[in-house]
């Protein structure tokens, strides 16, 4: 297969923007430089000063073009986005965020885990519908409606806002081929009070169109908007963050246009299959924004390394605590810094402000960097913020760091201290000019830093999928069956696949949710059209014990209504069980329909009533080659018994394919009828949210025990 760019380089379209330093700059000139995503910055020094000032130029000038008044900043409910410097991208039913053992959403575990690897997060967007949506006409408003113990006090959006997070709830534009209600602008206005929502995540748009806007505001004053990838100039306006994705940097660090061009506008760096993420810290870092953790990314993990995730530490602590400065001080971004440092690879902004000024240093480098970084030593106190962990570093009259004795510098034209810049990492020096009145955040910001160290662990932190083995029920009740319609030969009613080895070809759909194992892209750029949603298959092999019998027929209403009325099963949450039965009996005339809204332990206690089991994916799979197995109707996919769990996510794989296909978007869950060799990867939801309209089972026996 051709492609038709490389997606582990980026596109021309994705490249730092060069600013033109000969000659006048004129309006078309500067008007082109709207389109940037990163000012690439001069690799000679010689020439950032000039570089500089066409920024500045810019600024002005664009500013006045689209007749920028700021006023969106000015809304104090939204005051917060401005220092919002870490937000998550958390799926609602995260193994971190929620227990399945427990049936419930467990915050506590989720906060307690950013607060000791992140130094805790400002914000999360809770993702709730994709990858799951168009398994049947749930719409994407139904995916946060329908979720109990969402709202409300006590509820999770409470808990989050009781710890200090910001929440964001996501909109999918695309999801036009669901069960519709109102229109969109409606329905997400709703959602944003309902919950009520902070922000809201614009997937896959770079921007909302001005009725949204005033909608949104109408329904939640203050609600901050964030698209994805490059915000238009003029919308800056009224957007006050973006995401900074596939945003590739210069050699020498540039300037982030959006931010820029309005202080306040936040944007978070993000960069979903890397397993390295220097290059967002660094760029974050040295513009005074934020960036986005997202460990996994729907259903696949891509887990932070120890050492990025101590860089993050370091950056938001300092980043929190100094927040006035970067966004009130005075920006100048590749401040000079000593030749020696340049040359090493290290550069740094300079945030100054009434006496305070603050380097963000970073090293582009591979090695450590330990030398002086300032060209003279500025008289006052000095302060390296990034030593402060370390216990070796010699320190002022007050405890904190400095790299010569002495604590405080006498006067202008000292030897400037040596620093040490991690490779690949980042640095801090915060400065108090004689006279000045030291910052009230200072001393707790010392303290704090001491806890943080950099790691130079960078290993990925590999998770496996394995797959969960149920528990046997403690007891079969007598009036169980033993086999398929008991009494009758196993044969008569099942598909019987022999004992020995067996190999498989299995077809898929290639998603984001990758399959078994492992991020279905890493490192790679952007991974769109042919890499992602293209035909693919996989090779399974295995072999059986003993031969499986596997249900030649799925399980009807009447069936399941049967196991209720001999065993009394109540499941451990009742929400969406059978919930297309009226007053708790099968519909008339659809007794003989495959039963669905059962999730798999429904589906495991029916079975073990019935005195078996669910198939595999793969019993399912040797059975259906056989053209044996019978699809009800309506057809609906099957559950099988392949719940697997890397400790973060949840998935099963799907059988047979249903009547149901949601139409309209490539992002929707498979659908339609499918032959027995295709596999859908379903990500689990919790508390009834699995139970669908288009999802049943039949089961399985092994043989040796069913004829015993």
């Amino acid at each position: 297969m051709s492609y038709t760019f490389d997606p582990l380089v980026p596109r021309p379209i994705d490249l730092p923007t060069s600013v033109p330093l000969d000659g006048p700059l004129g309006g078309q000139d500067l008007a082109a430089l709207d389109q940037a995503k990163i000012f690439a910055a001069p690799d000679d020094p010689a020439q950032w000063a000039a570089w500089r000032e066409r920024l500045e130029a810019w600024r002005t000038d664009a500013r006045e073009r689209h007749g920028f008044t700021g006023a969106v900043y000015e809304r104090p409910q939204a005051e917060w986005a401005a220092s919002c410097f870490t937000i998550a991208q958390v799926w609602l039913w995260d193994e971190l965020l929620y227990s399945f053992e427990e049936n419930r959403f467990t915050p506590e575990r989720f906060l307690a885990d950013a607060r000791e690897r992140f130094a805790d997060l400002d914000a999360v967007v809770l993702w709730h519908a994709y990858p799951v949506i168009g398994i049947d006409d749930r719409n994407q408003w139904d995916f946060y409606r329908d979720v109990p113990g969402l709202t409300g006090p006590g509820g999770l959006v409470a808990t989050l806002h009781a710890a200090g997070l910001h929440v964001f709830v996501d909109y999918n534009p695309w999801d036009t081929g669901t069960r519709r209600g109102e229109d969109d602008l409606s329905e997400l206005a709703a959602v944003v009070a309902d919950l009520p929502a902070d922000g809201v995540f614009l997937d896959t748009l770079k921007k909302a169109e001005p009725e949204l806007v005033e909608r949104l505001e109408a329904a939640r004053p203050g609600i901050v908007l964030e698209g994805e990838s490059k915000l238009a100039v003029e919308r800056i306006e009224d957007h006050s963050s973006s995401w900074a994705q596939f945003f590739a940097d210069s050699s020498v660090p540039g300037v982030l246009r959006a931010h820029w061009y309005e202080r306040r506008h936040m944007q978070h760096h993000v960069r979903r299959w890397n397993r390295d993420h220097t290059d967002e810290l660094q760029s974050a870092w040295i513009n005074g924004v934020g960036v986005m953790v997202w460990e996994v990314v729907f259903g696949v993990w891509v887990g932070w390394s120890e050492r990025d995730a101590a860089t993050l530490r370091r950056m938001v602590t300092v980043q929190r605590a100094a927040k006035d400065l970067l966004l009130d001080g005075g920006w100048t971004p590749l401040t000079d810094l000593a030749p020696e440092a340049r040359e090493a690879g290290v550069h740094a902004s300079l945030f100054s402000h009434e006496g305070v000024s603050l380097w963000t240093l970073v090293n582009r480098g591979e090695d450590d960097w330990t030398g002086p970084v300032l060209t003279d030593a500025p008289a006052g106190r000095l302060i390296d913020l990034t030593s402060l962990a370390d216990p070796a570093a010699p320190t002022d009259p007050t405890g904190s760091p400095v790299a010569q004795a002495g604590g405080t510098v006498d006067g202008a034209g000292a030897i400037a201290p040596p620093v040490t810049v991690p490779g690949r990492g980042i640095a801090a020096l915060v400065h108090v000019a004689p006279g000045a009145d030291e910052p009230a955040w200072l001393p707790g910001l010392v303290e704090e830093m001491r806890r943080h160290a950099p790691s130079a662990d960078a290993r990925f932190p590999h998770r496996l999928a394995r797959r969960i083995v149920p528990q046997a029920p403690a007891s079969r009740p007598a009036a169980a069956p033993t086999h398929p319609g008991a009494g009758q030969d196993v044969e008569a009613s099942a598909v019987v696949v022999p004992a020995g080895p067996y190999v498989l070809t299995v077809r898929y759909r290639a998603r984001e949710t990758g399959m078994y194992q492992g991020a279905p892209y890493v490192e790679e750029w952007k991974p769109l059209a042919p890499r992602l949603h293209d035909p693919r298959t996989l090779q399974r092999d295995g072999e059986l014990a003993a031969p499986v019998a596997v249900a030649a027929t799925e399980v009807t209403n009447a069936q399941f209504a049967q196991f209720l009325d001999a065993t009394g099963y109540r499941p451990a949450t009742r929400h969406r069980f059978l919930a297309h039965w009226v007053d708790g009996r099968p519909p008339a005339g659809r007794e003989d329909e495959p039963v669905t809204f059962v999730d798999l332990d429904d589906a495991r206690a029916y079975s073990a009533w019935r005195g078996g089991r669910l198939p595999s994916e793969d019993e399912w799979q040797l059975a259906g080659e056989t053209g044996g197995l019978l699809r009800g109707a309506p057809v609906v996919w099957n559950w099988t018994e392949s719940e697997h769990s890397d400790g973060r996510t949840r998935y099963v794989m799907l059988k047979g394919g249903s009547d149901h296909e949601s139409v309209g978007s490539e992002w929707y869950f498979d659908g339609g009828v499918q032959r027995p060799e295709f596999s859908a990867k379903l990500l689990l939801p919790g508390l009834g949210l699995a139970r669908s309209a288009s999802i049943g089972f039949r089961c399985a026996w092994t043989v040796d025990e069913v004829t015993a």
